[in-house]
């Protein structure tokens, strides 16, 4: 039982923490959304990107802008719902997670990774990572809540 509440108090103490820093992940997520779908081949090389790096990063396909559009708006979405533990945190935030998963198989299937490098891995892994780590925290929630509704 005591175990119980100090596994409570520590998430209680790090969930409003961890909400408020994926709402802020998330919201700069979506400015690199907004970025790369107004991005141009001439922007992109004026960023110091090569001709052939600006030509993958313009030709992705349709599913991994969409994916990308999933995972930053359900991210943020969720976070914001983490923050008030609601519920649906839990199934918004795995559907960020599940976009992302998608993004990173696109980015390695499509060339991205192979035009950008290990940066580009690194970045997308990351991204994928604190997806997950969220998504877990959500689901913490909702079996803390569960589990302190039953006692």
């Amino acid at each position: 039982m005591i175990a119980t509440s100090t596994t409570r108090l520590s998430l209680s103490t790090w969930l409003p923490a961890a909400a408020l820093g994926g709402l802020a992940w998330n919201a700069f997520g979506i400015a690199q959304f907004a970025a790369a779908v107004t991005a141009t081949t001439d922007t992109l090389m004026a960023g110091g990107m090569t001709a052939e790096q600006a030509a993958v990063m313009t030709s992705h396909p349709a599913w991994m802008t969409a994916a990308f559009a999933t995972g930053v708006f359900a991210g943020l979405a969720g976070c914001a719902l983490l923050l008030v533990r609601h519920r649906l945190a839990a199934p918004v935030l795995l559907a960020s997670l599940v976009a992302y998963c998608a993004l990173w198989i696109g980015d390695a299937v499509h060339g991205v990774f192979a035009a950008l490098g290990m940066s580009q891995i690194a970045v997308l892994t990351l991204v994928v990572a604190i997806a997950g780590a969220l998504y877990f925290m959500a689901m913490r929630t909702v079996a803390d809540g569960r589990r302190s509704s039953r006692q």
